[in-house]
C-alpha cells in the first residue's frame, strides 16, 4: 500500500522527523488559504498522486504569494499528470500539498528498503539528489552509497557517521544526519514499511536537515496491525480490478497481454506466467485464487477476470490441496454458465478429487478444453486465443 506525500510526512512527524508545515488542498481557494496560514510567503504546490517524477511533469511549482498559489493549484488541480512511473496514460490530481519553502544549501538521496538479499533493511544514499537521481544511478553508479543495517543489532550511531563520511558531509552536521537515520529506522520498523523514500533530504543554509519529500510503502500483509494507514488507502490512486480483488480477498495484478489466468497459490501463478510467455502467449494478469477458495470465490475471480475488455481466453490452473478439484469444477461449471463465458477456457486440474472435478467439468455441456500438463494446458490456450 502506498501513501501520498502528505500521509507519509505525517506519519514521520509524529515520530520526530523534521519535516515543512503544510496543508491537503482540494480547490484552489483552500491552495490560497493554506499559503496564508503558512505566512503568505514563498510556498511550494504539489500534486498528490501514487508516483515518482512530478516535478519534471508540472506538478511540482513554486508560489511567491497567495495569489499565485491558488493559480498554480488552478492549472494542477484536474489535470492529468505524466511522469515517468505512471506510464504514458498519466494520472488526474485530485488534491494538492501547499508546503512552506525553506532555504536550501544541498540536496540528498535517501531511502530505506528491505535488501531481500542482505536479510535487512539497507540505507541508499546520494550527494545527488533531486529530480535526476534515475540518471545519477544510471551514469555515476559510484555516487550511490548503500549501507545495510544488521538486524541482531539495529541501527547504531557509527552508521550515521559512515553515511555521513560517505557523503562528504561537514563534521557539524553529523550528528543531525545520525539522529535522523535513526528516527527514520525506527520508523521503517514501527510501520511495517517496504520503501521509505526521501527525494530530496535537504540541508538548509541553517545546517538542519529536513524532509522535503517522501514516499512510503507499507507491507500490505501487515496492515492488520495498522489500522490507522489502512484508513489512508485513497480508493482513486487504486486500480478498480485491484481495489475489487482486495476486497474479495483474492491477489490480483493487470498484467498487459490477452490471456487471463486462475491460479491457486503464488507460486504456481508465477509458473504458469511463465509457461505461457515460454510458448509464446502473454498473460493479462496475475491472480491467486487462495488455497481455501469457494465456489462463490471462483464466481467472482471469473468476473474480475472477465471484467478486463482485453482477456481473449482463460487459462484455469488449479492444484487440489486443501482445496478439492470436485469443489473448483463445480464453480467453474457455475460460474460459466452464470456469466455467458464466451472467450476460450482451458483447465487444468490436478490433486485431491481430480478424477471428479474432471468428470464434472467433462458433463457440464460447456465448451471447457481439458488439460493435464502444463505444457498441455499452455499451448492449448494460445492455440485458442488465436483462433478466435
Amino acid at each position: 500500500m502506498n501513501l501520498h506525500e502528505f500521509q507519509a510526512k505525517e506519519i514521520l512527524r509524529a515520530m520526530g522527523i523534521p519535516t515543512l508545515r503544510g496543508f491537503i488542498c482540494h480547490s484552489p481557494g483552500e491552495a490560497e488559504a493554506a499559503a496564508d496560514h503558512l505566512g503568505g510567503g514563498l510556498c511550494v504546490v504539489k500534486a498528490q498522486i501514487h508516483a515518482g517524477g512530478r516535478g519534471k511533469g508540472g506538478g511540482v511549482k513554486l508560489a511567491k504569494n497567495p495569489e499565485e498559489a491558488r493559480d498554480i493549484s488552478a492549472k494542477i488541480l484536474g489535470m492529468t499528470l505524466v511522469t515517468p512511473q505512471t506510464g504514458p496514460k498519466g494520472k488526474l490530481v485530485k488534491k494538492v500539498y501547499v508546503e512552506q519553502g525553506c532555504s536550501i544549501a544541498h540536496e540528498y538521496y535517501l531511502s530505506l528498503l528491505v535488501d531481500r538479499g542482505g536479510r535487512c533493511v539497507s540505507v541508499v544514499a546520494s550527494s545527488e539528489g533531486g529530480m535526476d537521481i534515475e540518471e545519477v544511478a544510471a551514469k555515476s553508479p559510484d555516487k550511490i552509497i548503500t549501507l545495510p543495517i544488521d538486524p541482531k543489532v539495529g541501527f547504531q550511531n557509527f552508521h550515521g557517521i559512515k553515511l555521513a563520511i560517505a557523503l562528504g558531509l561537514p563534521f557539524s552536521s553529523v550528528k543531525s544526519l545520525s539522529t535522523l537515520l535513526r528516527g527514520l529506522y525506527d520508523s521503517f520498523l514501527k510501520y511495517d514499511m517496504s520503501l521509505l523514500e526521501i527525494n530530496p533530504l535537504v540541508l538548509t543554509t541553517e545546517g538542519q536537515f529536513v524532509v522535503l519529500d517522501a514516499k512510503v510503502s507499507i507491507d500490505d500483509n501487515a496492515l492488520f496491525r495498522h489500522p490507522a494507514l489502512k484508513a489512508m488507502m485513497d480508493y482513486d490512486e487504486m486500480d478498480p480490478k485491484d481495489l475489487k480483488a482486495s476486497k474479495l480477498g483474492l491477489s490480483y495484478i493487470a498484467l498487459d497481454g490477452n490471456i487471463g489466468c486462475m491460479v491457486n497459490g503464488a507460486g504456481l501463478a508465477m509458473a504458469t506466467m511463465d509457461i505461457i510467455q515460454f510458448f509464446g502467449g502473454n498473460p493479462a494478469n496475475f491472480l491467486d485464487v487462495g488455497g481455501g477458495a469457494s465456489k462463490e470465490t471462483v464466481t467472482e475471480a471469473f468476473k474480475l477476470l472477465l471484467s478486463d475488455a482485453h482477456v481473449k481466453g482463460i487459462l484455469v490452473n488449479i492444484f487440489g490441496g486443501i482445496m478439492r478439484c470436485d469443489v473448483i469444477a463445480q464453480g467453474i461449471v457455475e460460474a460459466a454458465k452464470e456469466l455467458s463465458v464466451s472467450v476460450p477456457l482451458v483447465v487444468r486440474l490436478q490433486g485431491t478429487n481430480v478424477e471428479k472435478g474432471r468428470e464434472i467439468l467433462q458433463h457440464s455441456g460447456l465448451s471447457i478444453t481439458p488439460a493435464d500438463t502444463m505444457d498441455e494446458a499452455a499451448t492449448a490456450i494460445i492455440k485458442a486465443v488465436a483462433a478466435s
